[in-house]
């Protein structure tokens, strides 16, 4: 069945399918969800232990161990880290990405059920979540004002309520405001004199505090259910609950203490420029629209702004979808310009209505490939946007091979019809094998392992489907509407004649292995030059950044106050600096959720920057900040942004693990002692605990016996001075979780020196604890980190501005071998680890994409020699890439490059095949070697100038980091969103330009030296040529009929080349 004869016939029903695809497509991209990373299933489980007061040692021991030995049975565990602290501590169990995630976290659950009866009785339940890329928030919204604290919380949590009632968000989690409490302020003196023990007072109010459900009352007069209201409902109730009674009195709460509804004591405070704040993080559910969500936020926060009391502000930080909008503008605007310039390059070339044909390929394969993302479930992020502007240069190849050859046909006196009919079929061959060698090359990024892989599978989806839509434009839309529009383009004598293209291949025909020897040396001389003077390599392109932080150290046992102090002295520097917007300060220590703060940073400072077209490069911002923040006294602030790029960590981390924790803080010591000396490392962490001191009460329990107390009565009476002594929870109204109700002692007397009076109600009456109780200072013990169930210190670093990550890495590692660090293990952690697995992905995907496209291109010459000679230019492409960034200076990005070098692999084979396909059918025709090498540069030069230019003007503007908006009237030049792509784009540009020039006068040299001259007949074969050549046709064989010529050919044309 010839499907171009049908298309052309039934031009309206081609036409109406192509229109509805366009339509569909546009619909398609209206509607897809839209998001800034692509959601990404981190294989990820946490396990949150806590257990109120118990110390980091306790547990380690306690806690984390049980839960460690029931987890190192499950399967697919690719690292197991735990950490030890005040209060509780948490298990993050790391899985391969190839485990299915949600066996793994019922797998997880049961193991956690089964530790749990190893686990101490007054533990609370453990927690198990996973983490994926929505529990990060795609907006911040922040209340902040000078107005009292009830006041900002109360409508900080209305918010909240509204936030979560929008379909796209996860949950709105609040950060900066405090849980309620009610404090049942005892006075000690009074509970003696009235001869109470506080065991009475727990017992009292637990007892008034119970749900009794009475039933029903079924009789003559009907049924009636029963109350026994006992519940406590309101801080009221909690004043008169009766502690103790006698027949003439009551002693009730009230009496014995004051009762007061309040907030837990703070741990964190939060302020936006300078003002009290509490922000809301918003998460949005997977595959729920990000543009969309953050829109219903800000409409309704915008809407509540009306009714927030006066001097209380709503800002937004964070904006994801400020991106994704800049994102899809940039494409929309890249794919104009990208149209623009082909149109202009092929209007040169070719006639107005050509250019327009061929024009039209690039929205149509487009809106083909979203319609397909659309119908298999994916959704529009910056990696398929940037597929999209990638595949820009490809997607008219396919249009412009078919419309040329059309075009030559006409201008030879065919008519329209027939020219585009056989320019569809006589290029079918060489337009499938170059679309299936492109989706050769990109193929192997599919089966990318790691979470790395999981963002980047997204690019070879959209290019293999917007191939394909281009493909099937090329072979049945172009035909189609050629057919119809299409014009023949006169060409005067003087257009025929040679130009100076055929004066340099005639020359390099006539001595083909000096120019061999030329190519190869020019290959062998970049590659010394690149070792020699190249920039190095780097693991993710870096990209500006639109916030930063600042990470303020200090030691000691600092209160909240202090801590505040300190943070407060680097924020009031950074308040009003210019090229800042805004500046959200948190004060307070960072513990557990596995993130990778140091333990003595005691506040976080993020800050925004102000539109980057607006300010200084954020480098350069950076520096003067870590100029400013130096000599602050009593801290040491680090300045930092985050990273591109999936979450690493600081680039330089050196993990320092024994099965034996003696000795291992000085072992760290001498290893941040000496990395910090290898140039480029700056910030270094050891790792270890600030110093500090913690308090040791030592129970001397035959003592405490013959008073009749149990250790667990002492810990009674200390709670008081502590966190308070829990007596009941009751639930208000409007509160989401239960309130606790907990006894404590007035603040005044919350201090060090009253732990030695404090007294314990015995048979004898009130006695003195420091009877029988030692207090002593000890060394304290800060967050015991574990990774797969061995204590580890990770020893930290970051790596200077101006110094290549690899470089330092590399000395850091030969630093620390050099080191001996007995029964200890070390390891070289952070994006270094990711980075070597990264390329030897990319070298094997390089291998088997070469391998891919070897078996496509045997498939379509059936000729060793020929597919030899077409992938000598992945070779010549790749040392142009290399060339490129030697000229330019610039690093060479594993991720970026390497992708950008696979993708190269597809396009550059292209030309090749053109033009060896057009010298094979020559050969086959009976030209002889030299006149066909000709007439094959004569014919094909065209088309494989005009597919690499336009390969190359698609991506352009993006390798010079060049914006042009066209509806707002401005160019920019290095907008953070082209900045990712910059590495990716060059090594297209640089190889492109490289393997073309070389292509047209190598690939003719080279078809002189290794292809021959026609046999005399009966000529014996060599056995190379055996192997290596198509059979002879027998001589009972007929000559078989060239598929692409007419069946009848009624006029005839003057015969062309092909």
């Amino acid at each position: 069945m010839d499907i171009v004869k049908l298309a052309i016939r039934n031009s309206r029903l081609t036409l109406s399918v192509l229109l509805f695809l366009i339509l569909a497509g546009a619909v398609t991209y209206q509607s897809i969800p839209k998001e800034a990373e692509p959601d990404v299933a981190i294989p990820i489980i946490y396990v949150s232990l806590a257990y109120q007061g118990i110390s980091p040692e306790d547990s380690e021991r306690l806690l984390l161990r049980p839960v460690e030995t029931r987890m190192k049975s499950l399967k697919g565990v690719k690292e197991m880290r735990s950490a030890a602290f005040q209060g509780g501590g948490y298990v993050l169990i790391e899985f391969d990405p190839s485990q299915d995630l949600q066996v793994a976290l019922t797998d997880v659950r049961n193991k956690v059920n089964d530790a749990k009866r190893d686990l101490p009785q007054g533990a609370e339940e453990p927690t198990v979540t996973e983490v994926n890329i929505s529990e990060f928030p795609v907006l911040v919204v922040t209340l902040s004002g000078h107005v009292p604290e009830r006041t900002l919380t109360a409508a900080a949590r209305q918010l909240r309520d509204r936030f979560e009632e929008v379909p796209g968000v996860l949950e709105a989690s609040l950060q900066g405001s405090r849980d309620d409490l009610v404090e049942v302020l005892i006075d000690p003196m009074k509970l003696s004199s009235y001869g109470l023990r506080l065991d009475q007072l727990v017992q009292g109010a637990t007892a008034s505090n119970s749900l009794v459900a009475a039933g029903n009352i079924e009789g003559a007069e009907g049924k009636y259910a029963v109350k026994v209201p006992s519940l406590i409902e309101t801080v009221e109730d909690v004043a008169n609950l009766p502690i103790v009674s006698t027949p003439n009195a009551v002693v009730r709460a009230q009496d014995l203490a004051t009762v007061r509804s309040t907030y837990k004591d703070a741990e964190t405070i939060t302020r936006l420029n300078g003002e009290p704040a509490i922000a809301l993080e918003i998460k949005k559910r997977t595959g729920a629209n990000l543009v969309e969500t953050v829109e219903q936020v800000k409409a309704i926060a915008d809407a509540a702004q009306s009714r927030l009391p006066e001097g209380m502000t709503v800002t937004y930080t964070q904006d994801k979808s400020v991106f994704i909008n800049q994102l899809l503008n940039d494409l929309q605007n890249h794919v104009l310009i990208a149209v623009i310039l082909v149109f202009i390059v092929i209007l040169y070339v070719l006639s107005g209505r050509a250019s327009l044909l061929i024009g039209l390929a690039i929205p149509s394969s487009f809106l083909m490939g979203i319609l397909a993302l659309g119908m298999m479930g994916y959704t529009i992020n910056m990696i398929v946007l940037f597929s999209l502007i990638l595949a820009v240069g490809m997607l008219v190849d396919d249009a412009i091979i078919v419309t040329e050859y059309a075009e030559r046909r006409m201008n030879e006196g065919m008519p329209k019809e027939l020219a585009f009919e056989e320019a569809a079929k006589r290029m079918a061959g060489p337009v499938i094998a170059a679309t299936m060698t492109r989706i050769a090359a990109f193929s192997p990024l599919l089966f990318w392992p790691g979470i790395i892989g999981d963002f980047m599978k997204y690019l070879p989806i959209t290019l293999i489907v917007t191939l394909a839509g281009s493909m099937l434009y090329a072979l049945v839309f172009t035909p189609t509407l050629g057919a119809m529009f299409a014009k023949a383009h006169i060409h005067t004598e003087e257009d025929r004649r040679d130009g100076w293209y055929m004066a340099i291949v005639k020359q390099a025909v006539r001595f083909p292995k000096t120019v061999l020897v030329l190519a190869v040396a020019l290959l062998v001389a970049v590659q010394v030059g690149y070792g020699k003077w190249g920039a190095g390599v780097e693991f993710f392109p870096s990209v500006e950044p639109d916030y930063g932080l600042l990470y303020v150290h200090a030691r000691g046992n600092l209160s909240l106050d202090e801590m505040d102090q300190a943070t407060r002295k680097a924020e009031d520097r950074l308040l009003g600096w210019p090229g800042i917007k805004s500046v959200y300060t948190r004060v307070g220590k960072t513990q557990g959720g596995g993130a990778d703060i140091p333990e003595d940073v005691v506040g976080v400072i993020q800050y925004e920057f102000v539109d980057w077209r607006e300010r200084k490069p954020a480098n350069d911002i950076l520096d003067d900040l870590r100029v400013a923040m130096a000599g602050i006294p009593g801290v040491d602030v680090e300045v930092r942004v985050p990273d591109a790029g999936p979450p690493q960590g600081k680039p330089i981390q050196v993990r320092i693990a024994a099965d034996d924790p003696t000795g291992l803080d000085q072992k760290a010591k001498d290893v941040a002692a000496r990395i910090s000396q290898v140039p480029g490392v700056i910030d270094v962490s050891d790792g270890l605990p600030p110093p500090g001191v913690d308090w040791a009460l030592t129970v001397d329990r035959t003592k405490a016996a013959q008073f009749g107390i149990s250790p667990a009565s002492v810990g009674a009476v200390v709670q008081l001075i502590t966190n308070g002594l829990k007596l009941t929870d009751y639930r208000p109204a409007g509160a989401d979780d239960a309130v606790d109700i907990r006894l404590r002692l007035p603040q005044e007397r919350r201090t060090l020196a009253s732990l030695d009076e404090l007294r314990v109600q015995t048979a004898q009456g009130a006695v003195p604890i420091s009877n029988f109780v030692t207090r002593k200072a000890e060394q304290r013990t800060g967050i015991l980190n574990r990774i797969d169930g061995r204590r580890t210190i990770v020893v930290q670093a970051n790596v200077a501005s101006g110094h290549q990550v690899a470089e330092v890495q590399g000395a850091v590692s030969q630093a620390v071998a050099q080191m001996d660090l007995g029964s200890a293990s070390w390891k070289l952690a952070g994006s270094n680890e990711e980075s070597d697995k990264a390329s030897a992905f990319l070298s094997k995907a390089f291998g088997a994409a070469i391998f891919l496209i070897f078996v496509v291109l045997l498939a379509q010459f059936n000729k060793f020699t020929s597919v030899f000679l077409v992938l000598m230019t992945v070779i010549m492409a790749t040392i142009g890439v290399f060339l490129g960034l030697l000229i330019t200076g610039q690093p060479f990005v594993i991720v970026m490059s390497g992708i950008g070098i696979i993708a190269l692999a597809g396009v550059v084979v292209n030309n090749n095949i053109v033009l060896i396909d057009t010298y094979d059918r020559l050969r086959e025709e009976g030209w002889n070697k030299m006149d066909a090498i000709l007439q094959t540069c004569r014919e094909r030069a065209r088309p494989v100038v005009l597919t690499a230019i336009s390969a190359i003007l698609g991506v352009l503007p993006i390798a010079f980091g060049l914006g042009l908006e066209l509806f707002h009237h401005e160019t920019t030049l290095n907008a953070p969103s082209t900045q990712w792509w910059i590495a990716l784009s060059s090594a297209i540009v640089y190889g492109l330009a490289f393997a073309t020039v070389l292509t047209l006068i190598v690939t003719p040299s080279a078809l002189m030296i290794f292809t021959r001259e026609k046999r005399p007949e009966g000529a014996r074969r060599s056995l190379l040529s055996r192997l290596f050549r198509r059979k002879p046709k027998t001589a009972g064989e007929a000559p078989q009929a060239d598929a692409s010529e007419p069946e009848t050919a009624p006029i005839t044309y003057p015969k062309a080349a092909e």
